[in-house]
């Protein structure tokens, strides 16, 4: 697995005690486009006692998910998560404690950390989110550069762009993130701790720094 300069740590304080540890040092384009077989590999280390499993979907015993949300596995949803009416969970997904994902909200192929939130109609695609992030309603985090021919994903680390080798890739969310309602990540968001991105505004890395 490719290792990467970026620190997962220095975005998301509970990284080395979380079951994502072992991976402390790859990129997180490179934990996303693995998705499905690491959330397998986490299935395989679940306190089986905790959890219902059917299949490869594991649901903690306090974790709550309404009729109507549709579930695909690899998944794991922690304990007292929630899960609303018209949600999507696909494409190997991890979810820690405390987890909001509202109705009609689509999560696919991500790592979310305590207490994140996707309040309702959110699209998060091949994305990690730090602990205690808020997206309001209706904001996006793209996973596909549709616009150009060449789809390699770009971060920007130390003010210069960098190829991930990935065509799809959403974003790093630190802890504590806010996301405004509508408002729309570019693939290959890098967001701080604490990092707020205003309501109906674009947030794209590629573009001339800030």
């Amino acid at each position: 697995m490719t290792h990467s300069t970026l620190a997962l740590a220095d975005y998301i304080a509970s990284w080395a005690d979380s079951p994502l540890a072992p991976w402390a040092l790859a990129a997180p384009w490179a934990l996303t486009a693995q998705s499905d077989t690491i959330v397998r590999q986490l299935l395989a280390t679940l306190p089986l006692g905790e959890y219902r499993v059917d299949g490869d979907i594991a649901l903690h015993h306090t974790a709550v998910v309404e009729a109507g949300a549709v579930l695909k596995g690899p998944l794991i949803i922690g304990a007292h998560g929630f899960v609303a009416a018209g949600a999507y969970l696909r494409g190997g997904n991890w979810l820690a404690e405390h987890c909001v994902i509202g109705p009609g909200a689509e999560l696919k192929s991500s790592f979310v950390f305590a207490g994140t939130k996707l309040a309702h109609f959110n699209f998060v695609g091949d994305s990690i989110s730090g602990a205690d992030v808020n997206l309001e309603a209706g904001s996006i985090v793209c996973n596909y550069r549709n616009e150009r021919s060449d789809k390699d994903i770009q971060v920007r680390l130390g003010g210069h762009l960098q190829a991930t080798g990935q065509t799809k890739f959403g974003a790093l969310l630190g802890d504590h993130c806010r996301v405004g309602a509508n408002a729309v990540l570019a693939p290959g968001a890098l967001l701080r701790p604490g990092q707020v991105v205003a309501r109906a505004s674009v947030w794209d890395d590629e573009a001339p720094p800030r």
